[in-house]
């Protein structure tokens, strides 16, 4: 199985089942997850040389206005996508086999987890894995500790309050916090 044919399989949605060709390719993916994500985590680095190893481990150019202080984790990073402007806090997790789309200019806590990957209900069936993606909108904030579980969007300018547990869609501009997370406040915008 080649590379683009798995990302296909993930980003249509289609389960994963537990021994697979497209399971083992999961598990090969992540070997060179590790390695790469080892490699960040293993001493200092400068900006520049973040967002060269970052981008070996999606696989694509991040922009030069991307920033990330490690440590990072993820499992596979070739379904990571991500705009300019982009920072993302030490600590943070990110399972992106169901695919993470991050908008221009979000800004990402410390210890985020980032998940898009759900196993099946039914105990005999618990290895087949389902995945759904993540959207992070233009300008969006996510505090520290939160996390975004499969199939949740979140809309440009909005802000995820600190250990909020994001479970279902979110609109622009609100503040949402809590567990599951509700919107607690609206942004209204600067009307300068």
């Amino acid at each position: 199985m080649v590379i683009n044919d798995f990302l296909s399989h993930l980003n249509r949605g289609e389960t994963v089942m537990g021994g697979s060709e497209v399971h083992r390719m999961m598990h090969e993916l992540s070997q060179e997850a590790l390695k790469v994500t080892a490699e960040i985590n293993g001493s200092y680095h400068t900006p520049e040389e973040i967002r060269v190893l970052f981008s070996r481990l999606i696989g694509k150019p991040v922009d030069e206005t991307f920033a990330m202080f490690p440590p990072f984790y993820t499992d596979c990073g070739k379904n990571i996508q991500v705009g300019k402007n982009v920072f993302i806090n030490s600590g943070c997790q990110l399972q992106d086999q169901g695919g993470i789309s991050i908008g221009d200019g979000a800004l990402i806590g410390h210890n985020v987890v980032l998940a898009t990957l759900n196993h099946d209900i039914d105990p005999d069936r618990r290895s087949d894995m389902h995945p759904a993606s993540i959207i992070i909108g233009k300008n969006v904030w996510i505090g520290a500790n939160v996390t975004v579980v499969p199939g949740v969007a979140i809309g440009a300018g909005a802000v995820i309050a600190a250990g909020a547990v994001v479970t279902k869609n979110v609109p622009p501009n609100v503040i949402v916090g809590g567990v599951p997370a509700k919107i607690i406040n609206r942004i209204e915008p600067d009307q300068k």
